[in-house]
């Protein structure tokens, strides 16, 4: 396993953390949530530009995860 497998699993993990903790409605006073904020948000903000919403939900996290799983996929 090379270093870009190792930093694209590990970035699946913060993602995840971040879906989690959008269900668990986390407040902006947690540390915690602003560090996982901090690194997801950079990479959605254009990803929920260029999606439309649909019914209320947010599928940039959706979709980052299947452009990461598909980068793996080709390396």
């Amino acid at each position: 396993m090379n270093l870009l497998d190792v930093l694209i699993d590990a970035y699946s993990v913060v993602i995840l953390l971040a879906v989690v903790m959008s269900w668990l409605r986390q407040g902006s006073d947690n540390p915690f949530a602003r560090f996982v904020y901090s690194l997801t948000e950079p990479v959605l903000e254009p990803i929920r530009r260029m999606l439309p919403e649909i019914g209320g939900l947010d599928l940039s996290l959706m979709v980052l995860l299947l452009v990461l799983r598909a980068i793996r996929g080709l390396i």
